[in-house]
């Protein structure tokens, strides 16, 4: 399974495991991502959950041969249900990230409450570059969390930025040297097993409430445009050059 999940004490960890791949993640491994938050949501040992990777790679975003075997077509798709309980988790979510975090890989950290990031940590939102829009309701949190300009700088460009301008924005709490990362975050993790789950999930709660209902609206809204856009020229023209290994030519598309 590309999804290992363990548990340390309450702390339950989510561990993308495909190095071959950078953990691109795959309809199965969304699935299983789903299945262990609405399982840790219920179990009542289970106080944290750590999302992590390795000291080389969070994840790669979508697996895009995978993806484009099975685009995600209905609302039950596995990658919807895994957004769907990532935005509803109501337990402490604390992320461990170091190397690339690319797509999902960054816009899922939108929805943690703790990031910790490696010195090597690569973030980015090539959305555009895909001729497809932002996701997880990223084109809501973002702009909220680091300012309109800043979110149309990641989003419309899509350039890569690395872990410390990432903290300096506000999506990264701390950044530590790769190896020490995980170990920090897991601290942490049981810092906050420690405490009250009642109190701990209450505060979650209040903090997100303004943002509950728009975030579920704005899910809805961009995959819309997100399953419109899958079979429009300017996406097939960016996944004919990813598979092909070239760059897109976007310059014959008209809008």
């Amino acid at each position: 399974m590309n999804i290992v999940i363990e548990t340390v004490d309450s702390v339950r960890v989510l561990r993308f495991a495909r190095p071959e791949r950078r953990n691109a993640i795959t309809a199965a491994m969304y699935a299983a991502l789903a299945d262990a938050l609405e399982q840790a949501a219920k179990d009542s040992a289970v106080r944290v959950v750590v999302v992590a990777g390795s000291e080389n790679a969070f994840t790669a975003g979508n697996d895009l041969s995978d993806f484009l075997e099975a685009p995600p077509s209905r609302d039950d798709a596995p990658v919807f249900r895994f957004l769907r309980a990532i935005a509803s988790f109501p337990k402490p979510l604390v992320a461990s990230v170091c190397g690339p975090a690319i797509g999902v890989g960054t816009t899922m950290l939108l929805h943690c409450d703790l990031v910790y990031a490696g010195e090597n940590a690569t973030l980015s939102l090539p959305f555009v570059h895909l001729g497809l829009c932002p996701e997880a309701a990223s084109s809501l949190l973002l702009p909220a969390v680091v300012g309109y300009q800043r979110a149309a700088e990641k989003l419309l460009l899509g350039e890569p930025f690395g872990a410390a301008e990432a903290k300096e924005i506000g999506i990264v709490n701390r950044v530590l040297p790769a190896g020490e990362v995980e170990a920090f975050a897991l601290a942490q993790a049981a810092k906050l097993a420690s405490r009250p789950m009642s109190s701990l999930i209450a505060t979650k709660s209040l903090m997100k409430r303004s943002f509950t209902d728009a975030v579920r609206e704005q899910m809805v809204e961009e995959g819309r445009y997100f399953a419109r856009m899958l079979g429009e020229p300017a996406a097939r023209e960016a996944f004919r050059a990813f598979l092909e290994k070239r760059p897109a030519d976007f310059s014959k598309i008209e809008p």
